[in-house]
C-alpha cells in the first residue's frame, strides 16, 4: 500500500486519496456537528467566503476560528465540545479554519477527498477500504516550523496502522496529543477559547461510526458524513 505525508505547502500537488487531518480542532468539530445531525458543512479558505455565503442563504451557520479564536459574527467557534448538548437537525453550516479548511481547499488535485480526526479515524480507514484509491496521502494540517503538530502526525500514524493491519497502541496516541504543543492551550485555565473539554472531545478515539467525506460541488467543498459502520462505536 503506498501511503505518504504530506502538510499544507505539498498537498496541493497529492492525487489520489486524500485525508485531511486536523484533530485540534476543525475536523473533531465537524464530526461533534455530524454527530448533533448536522446536514452538511461547506468548506471555506476565507472568512469573506463564508459571510458571502450566509448573504445568499441566511439559514447557513457559521462556524470557524482565526488562530484558535472565534470570529466576530459568526454563529460557532471551533469547538467540539459546543456541540454536545445541541440540536442542528437538518441544520447547513459553513467551516473556516486557520489550518484544516485551508488543507482540504487546497488538496486540488485529490481524486477522493476526506477530512478526519481520530474520533472518526476507524472509520475513514473502513470508508477507504471500501473504496480504494491510491495512492493515499495524509495531510498533517498543523505542521509549522515551530510546531511539528504531533498531534496530527499521531492521528497520521493511527490512521497509517489501521491501513497497514496493525492494531496501534490507542493509549500512546492519547498520550501524544495531550502532549502535544498546542494541547497546552487547552489545558490553560486562563484561555477560556480553548477549554479542556475540547481535548477530552479529540482524544475520544473512534467514538463515531462515520468518515468525513468532501465532495466538489458547484464550485463548493461539500463536506457530509459517510455511511455508518453497522457495528456502531467501534475500536
Amino acid at each position: 500500500m503506498e501511503i505518504h505525508r504530506a502538510t499544507l505547502d505539498t498537498c496541493a500537488q497529492a492525487t489520489g486519496t486524500v485525508v485531511v487531518i486536523d484533530v485540534l480542532r476543525a475536523f473533531t468539530t465537524a464530526a461533534y456537528a455530524f454527530a448533533a445531525s448536522a446536514a452538511d458543512i461547506t468548506l471555506v479558505a476565507a472568512i469573506e467566503e463564508a459571510f458571502a455565503l450566509r448573504e445568499r442563504n441566511p439559514d447557513l451557520l457559521l462556524a470557524g476560528e482565526v488562530y484558535g479564536l472565534p470570529i466576530e459574527g459568526f454563529d460557532h467557534g471551533n469547538s467540539p465540545s459546543a456541540f454536545l448538548d445541541v440540536d442542528l437537525s437538518g441544520r447547513r453550516l459553513v467551516q473556516r479554519t486557520s489550518a484544516g479548511t485551508q488543507g482540504v481547499v487546497r488538496s486540488q488535485n485529490a481524486d477522493t477527498l476526506l477530512a478526519a480526526s481520530l474520533c472518526c479515524a476507524r472509520a475513514t480507514v473502513d470508508y477507504i477500504r471500501r473504496h480504494p484509491g491510491p495512492p493515499i496521502t495524509l495531510v498533517i494540517t498543523g505542521a509549522r516550523p515551530v510546531d511539528p503538530a504531533d498531534e496530527d502526525a499521531a492521528c497520521a500514524d493511527y490512521l497509517e496502522a489501521l491501513l497497514t493491519g496493525q492494531e496501534p497502541d490507542r493509549a500512546e496516541i492519547v498520550r501524544r496529543v495531550r502532549e502535544s504543543q498546542v494541547a497546552a492551550k487547552f489545558l490553560d485555565p486562563a484561555a477560556p477559547n480553548f477549554p479542556s473539554a475540547d481535548l477530552d472531545c479529540a482524544v475520544d478515539i473512534d467514538r463515531f461510526d462515520f468518515a468525513l467525506l468532501v465532495r466538489r460541488q458547484e464550485g463548493q467543498l461539500m463536506m457530509e458524513p459517510g455511511p455508518h459502520l453497522p457495528c456502531g462505536k467501534h475500536g
